[in-house]
């Protein structure tokens, strides 16, 4: 077995990047994602180095374990082909706004008409129900809406995650909502529509630590986590580099300043408790700064290991690609990429003991499986010639016959 979701179908209509990611996880688990593609393809297939051929890197990022059938639903014989795809299909995931999907005929009520076993997960801006629900939305958008641009300049200039984080973030919510949406199918019988926004998933995130003193009411305070708003929260300088340290409880503070050499500050009654070191934490984070531009990166690393204290060495994203850990465990995975030569992916992040997810393709040229995807929901070799004459469809090289499984 290779996956928990083997043998199950999803119908994957999303583009960019949070609902191709949500959808490869479900096929890295396992199920059989059939990515239906506008003619011109997902954006971000032309999004990376030079040449990417419509096979760019943030494409290859998201769409691996997934075939591409091309389907125009503004023509009719399209939408119908998407519909009977629904009637085989055990979850379809869009990230078109609500008025969108209508007006393509591929809501939810149309959807669930022909398979009402089906788990119809829509993900977009907005929920749908609010003054804001047909807006369009993409990342940097929810990030300043949610409040995490203001958390990042922390009281002064408004900054954005240097990752697009708020696509991620909805991506891992629409994979553990569908996946509760199938559990629930399996005990009641029936399929549901799910609605995962991101505005919303992103205020819930934000809030956790964010809501603080509003959490209360009457109000105890402002919202804002004081320690992780500090401004002087961040990697520290090194003789030679920066890491990052993170002791949390008495006995790790005690711990690090031991290390340090440092008997004023443990007994420091600023520094003493929880509730001490978050009255001061700027004073603190100060201390921890100076102390730690007094000493190598391996040095303090060596020293923090032995005390238990929990710190790490700040790695650039090049270097990840060596480092010793993901090695190790065997986290990067390099696949055949055709005339792309060698692709190296990210490797699979859950590991599983009874039913391990795997990489089994990699991630599909335009329109490359569009025959064989519309050959298995009852099409003749006619009748997808006929959709491809008339633009509903295409193949790989524009025409109806190209294409076929190529396993990673």
């Amino acid at each position: 077995m290779s996956g928990p979701l083997q043998g199950l179908r999803v119908v994957d209509a999303t583009t960019i990047l949070l609902g191709p990611l949500a959808t490869q996880i479900l096929g890295d688990m396992g199920a059989d994602v059939i990515k239906v593609e506008a003619p011109e393809g997902d954006a971000t297939r032309d999004v990376g180095p030079p040449p990417a051929a419509g096979m760019g890197a943030v494409f290859l990022a998201c769409n691996r374990n997934k075939r591409s059938l091309v389907l125009d639903l503004k023509r009719a014989p399209a939408r119908e082909a998407f519909l009977r795809l629904c009637e085989s299909a055990d979850v379809v995931v869009h990230n078109m706004r609500p008025r969108a999907a209508a007006r393509l005929g591929i809501d939810h009520d149309a959807v669930a008409a022909r398979n009402p076993r089906i788990v119809y997960c829509a993900t977009h801006g907005f929920r749908a129900a609010g003054p804001y629900g047909d807006k369009p939305a993409y990342d940097d958008m929810i990030q300043a809406a949610s409040g995490l641009a203001a958390l990042q300049g922390a009281g002064g200039e408004p900054r954005y995650v240097t990752s697009a984080i708020a696509d991620k973030i909805t991506a891992l919510t629409v994979v553990y909502a569908v996946s509760m949406a199938l559990l629930h199918r399996e005990r009641a019988g029936v399929g549901q529509r799910v609605e995962v926004p991101m505005y919303e998933t992103l205020v819930a995130f934000n809030m956790v630590e964010h809501l603080y003193g509003r959490a209360y009411a009457p109000a105890r305070g402002g919202a804002g986590y004081p320690r992780t708003l500090s401004a002087h929260r961040r990697p520290h300088r090194t003789v030679d580099g920066h890491v990052g340290v993170m002791p949390y409880s008495d006995r790790q503070w005690q711990a690090l300043f031991e290390v340090a050499d440092r008997p004023d500050l443990a007994a420091d009654p600023r520094f003493a408790t929880m509730a001490a070191r978050l009255a001061n934490v700027d004073v603190l984070y100060a201390e921890l700064a100076a102390m730690l531009a007094t000493r190598t990166t391996a040095a303090w690393l060596d020293a923090l290991d032995a005390a238990n204290v929990p710190a790490m060495a700040v790695a650039s994203p090049d270097a990840l690609l060596d480092d010793p850990h993901l090695a190790a465990t065997g986290f990067w995975s390099d696949l055949d990429g055709g005339a792309l030569g060698t692709l190296r992916l990210p490797g699979i992040a859950v590991a599983m003991s009874a039913s391990p997810g795997a990489i089994r393709r990699r991630p599909p040229t335009l329109g490359e499986h569009s025959a064989e995807v519309l050959a298995e929901i009852g099409y003749s070799e006619a009748e997808i010639a006929e959709l491809a004459a008339s633009g509903a469809t295409r193949g790989a090289e524009g025409t109806p016959g190209a294409g076929g499984a190529v396993g990673g």
